[in-house]
């Protein structure tokens, strides 16, 4: 039985719920001691963010040539993990550049099926190209015996890993969805990251993690080579999986939200905020931060979803905490801006799925050059997207507001 992803996803999502775990974690705003913030980071996340990483943002269908040149300058290995991979022009490229690899360079891909439609038809032509090809928790029998804590225990992350050298993440999904420049309604609007130096270890020990699950082997020390400086900015990975509590997701949004001095501008495609998070953007924006949130609007893929992210406007708009909906095409970036220093870009949403139940994770950076990068993109961004002033969301009706309820209706009955 095949089922439409997107729907089951919203039936999911609507079905989850947060734990009642409001006041479980406060934090406070990072110190400026630089040694006093690493301290406290990692007291937070259990790691700390690394020097000597170059990294750099990839927009869009830009990600398609980064994989592509990734796979053919690639000398050992090259480890693909994609919630989504489906049949069209992207996998073809993909395709030929793997079948086109540099001799004796082995090849990994980790696909969830849940996201990864029809991948049946692209598992054999990657096989036949010497591929190794693994799937994650497949669902069949989960979904025969209505088993929904295995259905919600996806594998979300996206992540590219050349050599152990070099890495890719962020919210791509190998598909046409994601070709073009997230300006029309069939192009989706996306944010990447790419990453060399010491931060690269911990994606491959998420890829790792994931491939044993998955029925692979250890990976061979090769993987896991001696990592030069390659830039300046401090970084790493927040690899988060399922937890009842806190996540390391919740953790890190948590950590971030309360890092903001005097901006705080958050990019997410499927934005359900917990009433803790809630409560730190609202403590934000009444401290003075100008704390703005971007969100997809009518394009948005999942219409639950559009239906819950509106339900909690009413509470932050009234707070002071600023709301846009990208016009254009479905926004589906997961992207963090906090003063000019502190950037996430990643794969990790802010809903109950992402939090509490799949397998996500995102590249915390300090970096002057990558903020400002992050700050040139949420501001074109912004051309593209409408405002949602409190005073016009108040007045909206009746039906609009049921609908809201919704999903929340629906999860009643899961």
């Amino acid at each position: 039985m095949r089922l439409a992803w997107p729907i089951l996803i919203a039936l999911l999502a609507a079905g989850c719920s947060y734990p009642n775990h409001r006041h479980d974690l406060r934090l406070r705003a990072l110190p400026d001691d630089p040694v006093a913030r690493s301290v406290a980071i990692t007291q937070t996340l259990g790691m700390s963010l690394e020097p000597g990483n170059g990294v750099e943002l990839v927009q869009n269908g830009q990600v398609f040539d980064v994989i592509e040149e990734e796979i053919r300058a690639a000398r050992s290995s090259i480890h693909i993990a994609s919630y989504i991979w489906r049949p069209g022009i992207p996998s073809d490229r993909l395709l030929i550049a793997l079948r086109e690899r540099a001799p004796g360079v082995q090849c990994r891909v980790l696909v969830d099926p849940l996201g990864s439609v029809n991948f049946e038809v692209v598992a054999p032509v990657l096989a036949d190209a010497g591929c190794d090809v693994r799937i994650y928790r497949p669902y069949q029998g989960a979904v025969a015996s209505l088993d929904a804590v295995r259905i919600r225990a996806r594998m979300h992350r996206k992540m590219v890993i050349r050599d152990g050298e070099v890495a890719l993440t962020g919210g791509f999904g190998i598909w046409r969805s994601w070709l073009g420049n997230g300006d029309a309604a069939e192009t989706w609007r996306d944010t990447n990251v790419r990453v060399r130096g010491p931060a690269v270890r911990g994606m491959q020990v998420a890829f790792a993690e994931n491939w044993q699950e998955a029925g692979g082997d250890f990976l061979p020390p090769e993987s896991f080579p001696p990592l030069a400086p390659a830039g300046e900015a401090h970084a790493c990975f927040v690899a988060s999986t399922g937890h009842r509590f806190l996540s390391e997701a919740s953790k890190m949004w948590a950590l971030s939200i309360a890092s903001a001095k005097h901006r705080l501008w958050i990019a997410n495609s499927y934005f359900i905020p917990s009433e803790a998070l809630s409560d730190m953007l609202i403590e934000k924006a009444r401290q003075g931060v100008d704390v703005r949130v971007l969100v997809p609007g009518r394009y948005h893929d999942v219409g639950p979803v559009l239906s819950a992210q509106r339900a909690s406007y009413a509470r932050l708009l009234s707070e002071g905490v600023r709301i846009w909906e990208y016009e254009i095409s479905m926004m589906h970036s997961k992207t963090l801006l906090a003063d000019d220093l502190l950037g996430i870009v990643g794969s990790t949403n802010m809903d109950p799925l992402a939090l509490n139940h799949t397998d996500e994770g995102s590249l915390m950076v300090e970096d002057p050059v990558l903020a400002k990068a992050l700050e040139a993109s949420f501001e074109q961004d912004l051309t593209h997207s409408r405002e949602i002033h409190w005073q016009g969301w108040k007045q909206r009706g009746l039906l609009q507001r049921l609908g809201e309820q919704l999903p929340g209706i629906i999860g009643d009955f899961l």
